[in-house]
């Protein structure tokens, strides 16, 4: 399996990966920036890929890296 292939991800996986880069680049980061740290956070959260053969599978999901960015983003 090559670099970068997602396809032991699953569908959720990958919307989330999505929604996440959205994120950055509304912060100001460039696309392909925002697209490697969204890609970060979901490999943090699920371990990797999922589905069988993945990294992920069969572990529980850690959403502690979800919440950290949203924590420092509001503090003043």
């Amino acid at each position: 399996m090559p670099r970068g292939d997602k396809s032991k991800y699953t569908n959720k996986e990958k919307r989330q990966a999505e929604h996440i880069e959205e994120g950055y680049e509304k912060r100001g980061l460039s696309k392909d920036e925002s697209e490697r740290r969204a890609w970060a956070t979901v490999n943090k959260v699920h371990g990797g890929g999922e589905k069988p053969g993945g990294g992920g599978y069969g572990k529980p999901e850690n959403h502690e890296p979800m919440r950290t960015g949203g924590r420092k983003s509001h503090e003043s």
